[in-house]
């Protein structure tokens, strides 16, 4: 039998009941996921032409003839990848936008590696429209040739996030043999999923944030007012994209942001609500410990100016155990849940 979207909404829709309620967590199996609509669609991006290449004949195919390729000519590039979910009870005021991290893609806020929902489906359990992309130059945004995306590529190791996003101990932490990997006491990393989280890791550039920036404009003016919620790498693009455009953002949500906006502009932001979250380990790891003190001066700069910024070091909240990727961590839900009991004291629900 073949089903179309329209069928399958129906079905789910059918199949659904009562959605969770602001905040609710549960450790049981969560109830189906009700969907009205969903799709995706590419923005953003320019055309460039390349001129002056040699004229090549390749073999695109095993035994195949081959094909004459010109490189010469004009290309499309630097476009995002955007997918876009609508529930049936909608009841976030506004839509959340979710911008991963670094080296990462849109998968990060999906299923997560040992095979539990995500706060894709957490959020549109709890009744918010979700919009979820690849930026530029991630997953199915695409790539460019050298000539586009100037520098190399920045590739990890299976070890690197391990060791990086305060999984394990620090450097030397790692070991081929998962018996003697060294995991942080107490981590809620799901450590059988971790090579399952390593094989969502793409390569990723150093020099095309100002591409990057322009996607995200883009969306934001063409589906806000809404809610950003980004992580890690994501952190300058949010805060910057609020400060050029705050009258588009309703509410910030800062996971772990590993940069932060235009410093000297933070009262651009003083209007707009913004949740810092923070997980464990970070006293110990000085890369993160920096970054934490950088977020909380421009925290502290916002508040400052008149604005509205609240900070959860989740340890000091008495929980504990997570890592960067704390979207993936086995308490996940938890944490979507109080991200939602907040954007819901800012009266963005309905």
């Amino acid at each position: 039998m073949i089903f179309d979207k329209k069928s399958i909404c129906a079905a789910l829709i059918a199949a659904s009941v009562p959605l969770f309620s602001t905040g609710e967590l549960s450790a049981q199996e969560p109830p189906p996921l009700a969907i009205k609509d969903f799709g995706s669609f590419h923005i953003g991006g320019r055309v460039v032409e390349i001129a002056g290449k040699p004229v090549k004949e390749v073999a695109l195919t095993p035994h195949g003839a081959p094909a004459v390729i010109d490189p010469n000519g004009r290309y499309q590039v630097e476009q995002m990848y955007v997918q876009h979910f609508t529930p049936a009870d909608e009841r976030g005021r506004v839509p959340l936008l979710m911008w991963h991290g670094g080296g990462l893609t849109g998968v990060t806020w999906e299923t997560t590696p040992d095979g539990r929902p995500g706060w894709l489906q957490d959020f549109l359990r709890r009744g918010w429209k979700v919009y979820n992309s690849d930026a530029v130059e991630r997953g199915r945004s695409g790539w460019a040739s050298p000539d586009i995306f100037k520098g190399d590529p920045v590739f990890l190791t299976v070890a690197n996030p391990f060791e990086r996003f305060r999984i394990g101990e620090g450097p030397g932490a790692w070991n081929d043999d998962p018996s003697k990997r060294r995991v942080h006491a107490g981590s809620l990393f799901p450590m059988k999923g971790y090579e399952n989280f390593t094989r969502q890791v793409v390569p990723r550039w150093t020099t095309t944030d100002e591409a990057i920036l322009n996607a995200y404009r883009e969306l934001v003016d063409k589906v806000c007012p809404c809610v950003l919620v980004f992580h890690s790498q994501g952190g300058q693009f949010g805060f910057k994209v609020a400060q050029e455009k705050p009258d588009k953002i309703k509410a910030l949500v800062a996971v772990e942001p590993a940069s932060v906006g235009y410093l000297g502009q933070e009262a651009k932001l003083k209007n707009i609500p913004v949740l810092m979250v923070f997980g464990d380990y970070i006293e110990v790891d000085p890369r993160w410990k920096r970054m934490r003190e950088t977020a909380g001066r421009f925290g502290d700069a916002i508040s400052a100016a008149g604005g509205n910024v609240d900070i959860y070091d989740l340890p000091k909240r008495g929980i504990s155990g997570n890592s960067h990727m704390m979207m993936m961590d086995s308490n996940s839900s938890q944490i979507s849940g109080m991200v939602d009991a907040w954007l819901a004291t800012k009266q963005l629900k309905r």
